[in-house]
């Protein structure tokens, strides 16, 4: 587990990063509704996620490790909104901190590397959908000037109940 002093460095993901990307993930896909995929996922069927967010560009992967041991602590991307051209001008942002290294701010310098890297890009808003409830990842986004605008009641079924997604802009 972590230290509380270790000292974290955030850059872009690489390939090397695939295989600790992935179970970071399937922690979530395994353990909570915090995203709606159901069934995990291996390395390989990851690989097209972690290509699709280059060094450049406006759809990002920026990775938190400990600067000791190189592990994982958390990631943040930007990814399309939306498939349509006009929307090229939108990006979705997430972020997954290590289930052993919340609380300790990896979610923030995440999101400010993360929104440094796009502060050049031609990008008008970023979205963020959070699954309810979650009051961590809604104080971090109102944190980086995110809004909430609505949410979606009971859109997506997880677990055997219903969940509601908080949806949130930010200007860019």
């Amino acid at each position: 587990m972590p230290s509380e002093r270790t000292e974290v460095q955030v850059r872009p993901g690489v390939e090397e990063d695939l295989e600790a990307l992935t179970a970071l993930y399937n922690h979530y896909v395994r353990e909570t509704a915090i995203t709606f995929d159901t069934v995990i996922f291996t390395p390989e069927e990851r690989r097209p996620w972690l290509l699709s967010h280059p060094e450049d560009g406006p759809y990002r992967l920026r990775v938190a490790v400990d600067r000791d041991t190189q592990g994982i602590l958390g990631y943040a991307t930007s990814s399309p909104f939306r498939a349509k051209p006009a929307y090229a001008t939108s990006v979705e942002t997430t972020v997954y901190v290590a289930p052993d290294a919340g609380g300790r701010g990896i979610g923030t310098l995440l999101y400010k590397a993360l929104f440094e890297a796009l502060s050049g890009e031609d990008l008008h808003r970023a979205y963020a959908g959070i699954a309810q409830p979650n009051e961590a990842s809604a104080r971090l986004h109102e944190r980086f000037g995110f809004r909430h605008v609505g949410t979606y009641r009971e859109v997506g079924r997880k677990f055997g109940r219903y969940w509601d997604v908080a949806w949130y802009e930010k200007p860019l």
